[in-house]
């Protein structure tokens, strides 16, 4: 199999970094699913979890950085004792920042977190939901008996406080394919969860994110116990897609795990990865780094990174071209291993 790179100037590419527009905190790994997707290895029994001290020089470093995005994704981000306090301060430090909790839905039903979903329209976070399908088989069996009643119930109080109705409270939804497969067109199937959701529940939302299931951790745990993750790999090399390349998440994002250490993206994270670009600066945490060094700077890749210029693509808003530019570049290729 040709390494990443190899794939990148066999069509004339490299992959370097953008200006940073993207501060995304991966606060831990507790969380109160365990999906089977998952690429964090999230679980109710994690002990991973960022701490007071470290999100304080996270927000000393944003006060100087301004970065416009700030992105929160878990585990469940809620779970995080210090989440209040750094959603507020974020809040504080710049109003008109985009705030996004990558949230599971059914946190905001659990005990002790009764009142979450009204903190989060108060500070005006932008919410990105996991909804794996519109149908209760597909969701349950990715992430567990009763989930997709506990999702729709989260989604309708949401609805009830203005998210997904409310411009400046936005409610996106994201699939992911129940096995190894690529998602389907995200533009038909937005229109398919809008047309069920509405029609069964009375649900509104804004868009729907498509992210293929990358090889990492437990998804590759999954494969590899059932065979298939030699066959995965080579179906997303044969997918690879170079259209996509230039929107990769990767670009302009920073990437920080819940001790403050820098990666290229949470894929790279969870691979142990660091940021190629301050590997041998003595660069390791965020509080160090001065991001207008960035730009330019190479990114580190390995295998899994064909997952997210497979098809379509995928990052962590969903496909990076559309049906159109797809099948202008003939690049589609079958969505799901024979």
């Amino acid at each position: 199999m040709p390494t990443f790179t190899e794939t990148l100037a066999r069509h004339g590419l490299t992959l370097r970094r953008a200006a940073p527009r993207i501060l995304q905190l991966n606060v831990g790994k507790l969380c109160n699913l365990t999906c089977s997707h998952c690429h964090v290895n999230a679980g109710p029994g994690r002990k991973e979890i960022m701490d007071y001290e470290t999100v304080d020089r996270i927000l000393a470093w944003q006060r100087r950085a301004r970065l416009p995005v700030i992105d929160l994704t878990g585990g469940a981000p809620e779970m995080m004792p210090a989440f209040k306090y750094l959603v507020s301060a974020l809040r504080t430090l710049d109003p008109q920042a985009t705030i996004i909790d990558r949230c599971n839905l059914t946190i905001l039903l659990e005990p002790g977190y009764e009142g979450m979903a009204e903190f989060l329209r108060t500070h005006r976070v932008e919410i990105v939901a996991s909804m794996p399908c519109y149908s209760p088989e597909n969701v349950n069996a990715q992430r567990g008996e009763g989930v997709f009643d506990s999702s729709i119930a989260a989604l309708q109080k949401l609805n009830a406080l203005g998210y997904g109705i409310d411009p400046a409270l936005p409610l996106h939804l994201v699939f992911n394919p129940n096995g190894a497969k690529l998602p389907g067109p995200q533009a038909e199937l937005e229109a398919d969860y809008k047309r069920e959701l509405r029609e069964h529940f009375g649900i509104e939302f804004n868009q729907l994110f498509t992210i293929t299931n990358l090889p990492v951790s437990r998804f590759a745990s999954w494969l590899r116990h059932n065979g298939h993750y030699e066959s995965y790999l080579e179906f997303l090399v044969n997918a690879f897609n170079p259209a996509t390349v230039a929107g990769l998440m990767c670009r302009d994002t920073i990437n920080v795990s819940w001790q403050g250490e820098l990666f290229d993206c949470d894929f790279n994270q969870m691979m142990k990865l660091p940021m190629a670009g301050v590997v041998g600066r003595g660069v390791r945490h965020l509080w160090d780094l001065d991001p207008a060094a960035l730009e330019g700077a190479p990114i580190a890749t390995a295998a899994h990174c064909y997952g997210c210029t497979a098809g379509a693509g995928s990052s962590c808003t969903g496909s990076l071209i559309d049906a159109e530019a797809e099948a202008e570049a003939d690049a589609t290729p079958a969505t799901q291993l024979a």
